[in-house]
C-alpha cells in the first residue's frame, strides 16, 4: 500500500533524467577532447591549409535592448480648461474616481499568459487544474463561514438564555 508514499513529481523526475543525460554527454565530450585533441571536420567542410594565417574576427558588439523606464508610472492626465471651474479649482471627477477605485481591485496583467493558460487547463502533468484549486478554496471559505456562524449563534443563544 502506498498510503505514506509521496507521489513522484513528473517535472522533477524529467529534470533529474535530463541532468543525468547532460552529465553523460559532458563526460563523453571530455573523453573525445582528450583522445582526439581536435575535433574532426564535418563532411563537406573544407579544411584550411596549415600554413595559412587565421583571419581574426572583430569582437561582436553587445546588443542592448530598449528599456521602458516609465513602464509603471501612471500616464499623466491631459488637463483641459473644462476640468476647472471659474475660480481655477479642479472640478470633482466622479468618473475618474470610479476608475481609480476599480483599479485598486484589479490585478496586474500576468507576465507569462501562456503559463497561466497551462495552469488553468491543468495541462502540466502532476499539477491540478486551477479551477479545481479554486473550488477547493471556495469550499474551504464557505465551511469556515458556516463554522463562524454556528459559533456566533451559540454565543448569542448563551447570552439570551442568561438574561
Amino acid at each position: 500500500m502506498g498510503l505514506f508514499k509521496k507521489k513522484a513529481d513528473p517535472i522533477s523526475d524529467r529534470a533529474r533524467k535530463l541532468n543525468a543525460e547532460i552529465a553523460a554527454l559532458e563526460l563523453k565530450i571530455k573523453k573525445l577532447e582528450q583522445a582526439g585533441g581536435a575535433p574532426r571536420p564535418q563532411a563537406g567542410a573544407v579544411a584550411a591549409p596549415p600554413n595559412s594565417p587565421r583571419v581574426a574576427r572583430p569582437p561582436r558588439e553587445p546588443v542592448f535592448e530598449e528599456v521602458d523606464r516609465n513602464r509603471w508610472s501612471q500616464p499623466e492626465a491631459v488637463s483641459t480648461p473644462e476640468q476647472y471651474n471659474e475660480l481655477g479649482v479642479r472640478k470633482y471627477d466622479l468618473a475618474g474616481l470610479w476608475r481609480r477605485f476599480q483599479g485598486f481591485f484589479r490585478s496586474a496583467p500576468p507576465n507569462n499568459p501562456r503559463l497561466i493558460n497551462y495552469l488553468a487547463a491543468g495541462s502540466i502533468q502532476g499539477l491540478r487544474p486551477l479551477r479545481y484549486e479554486k473550488r477547493v478554496a471556495r469550499n474551504r471559505v464557505i465551511g469556515l463561514c458556516l463554522i463562524l456562524l454556528v459559533v456566533l449563534l451559540s454565543i448569542v443563544g448563551l447570552i439570551m438564555r442568561h438574561r
